[in-house]
């Protein structure tokens, strides 16, 4: 069951790793289509999990990432409504900090996926 909020967050992932590597080129946002889009994909699968957890029960490690991801969302939202709809550079350091945290959910998620635990 935990495949798919998996690949959803590997989904977002990869539009994050693009946005930051958008950033990082010098650009001082990215695409409001594709902040969006990343944002969307983020809270399908925080929606998701969420559910998972609440109505089947998944692993401790999966309930970490859950709040793990809890996190990323809400820095992800702070960056998006305090700089780039304002059209303000990004600061890269909250950029960097935001997929740090959503990778380590991510790897999270994963490890619960194929721990003792997973069933």
């Amino acid at each position: 069951m935990l495949l798919y909020p998996a690949i959803v967050f590997g989904l977002t992932a990869l539009g994050g790793l693009t946005m930051a590597g958008i950033r990082l080129s010098g650009a001082p946002r990215p695409p409001t289509w594709l902040a969006l889009g990343h944002g969307a994909l983020g809270a399908t699968g925080l929606i998701w999990l969420g559910y998972l957890t609440m109505m089947t029960g998944v692993p401790f490690l999966a309930q970490i990432a859950l709040g793990v991801f809890l996190v990323a969302a809400l820095g992800g939202i702070a960056i998006f409504a305090m700089f780039h709809v304002q059209d303000k550079p990004l600061p890269i350091p909250l950029v960097i900090g935001h997929g740090l945290i959503a990778a380590t959910g991510l790897t999270l998620l994963i490890l619960s996926m194929f721990g003792p635990a997973a069933g």
